[in-house]
């Protein structure tokens, strides 16, 4: 069984049809519209990625705390894309100080689930790994990610809200 400290789980109903939010979610370009982060290429399972923190063009107070990090880069592993139903990659998380190594680090496992709910789409972000990080960072690194991936599922829904 998984401690309650290795995974964050979030989950919402977005009004917005299955192709449209897998169109949000897999899209590094309306991924990086609405998450604050312009990548180097597409979601390919198996591929590595480098994103480069810019920040969203959906809310403004999000883009305001994002600012100070614009330009920050980090890399990602892509683990699995599953089209209409999933998109996982691999991350250190919190990578945002530029003068830390992060690469002797393990990688959390972000997964973004899709499936068809009556009008709309349930989007499941989860998050999991936390327990591997080193004590120093887990749950400082936990603590962000878990209000991070809120602002998120908020920030996705505005994307699609906005561009519908």
């Amino acid at each position: 069984m998984t401690s309650p400290t290795d995974r964050i789980e979030k989950t919402a109903v977005l009004r917005a049809p299955l192709e449209r939010v897998w169109s949000a979610i897999s899209d590094t370009k309306q991924f990086g519209a609405w998450f604050g982060v312009d990548f180097d290429g597409p979601f390919v399972a198996g591929g590595r990625l480098t994103g480069r923190i810019v920040p969203t063009t959906v809310d403004p107070d999000i883009a305001k705390m994002q600012e100070p990090y614009r330009g920050i880069e980090f890399d990602v592993l892509v683990d699995r894309v599953e089209p209409m139903h999933l998109l996982s990659f691999r991350w250190h998380p919190g990578e945002a100080d530029p003068a830390m190594d992060y690469t002797a680090e393990p990688r959390t496992l972000v997964t973004f689930e899709l499936e068809a709910d009556g009008e709309g789409t349930r989007l499941t972000i989860t998050e999991s790994g936390f327990d591997a990080l080193p004590l120093a960072r887990r749950a400082e690194a936990f603590a962000s990610n878990e209000g991070g991936w809120t602002a998120q599922l908020t920030l996705v829904d505005k994307y699609l809200t906005r561009n519908a």
